[in-house]
């Protein structure tokens, strides 16, 4: 099992930025796999933005050219930029981790993100 720790959220004003950081147990380089989801209340997870051992890293639509998936190998880290906030950007963020040849899932305890407008 691979543990995510989550972290970087907090309040913002629409228009604001944040960082958000997920911190992994192991070696991310050898994950296939890792990106954020959030989650609203009442509604459904879903996904923010991924980023893929093919180097393929798709984003929600919404979040196209506000949102920045990267990663630190060396701090076992990836990370989510969310820029241009907007008030339906308002979730509890959520790391997600994809690995091995079953494709084994791993998730965090998420960070909440509130953005005031």
């Amino acid at each position: 099992q691979v543990q995510l720790v989550e972290s970087g959220g907090g309040l913002v004003h629409t228009g604001g930025s944040l960082r958000l950081s997920c911190a992994a147990s192991v070696n991310i380089f050898d994950i296939n796999a890792m990106g954020w989801y959030r989650q609203a209340p009442g509604k459904q997870r879903e996904m923010v933005a991924i980023t893929m051992s093919s180097g393929s890293t798709p984003y929600r639509d919404s979040v196209k050219g506000r949102f920045t998936i990267s990663r630190d190998n060396a701090k076992n880290t990836v990370y989510l930029q969310l820029n241009s906030q907007k008030t339906e950007d308002q979730a509890v963020y959520i790391c997600n981790a994809m690995y091995g040849g079953n494709s084994a899932t791993s998730w965090g305890q998420g960070t909440q993100v509130t953005v005031s407008s």
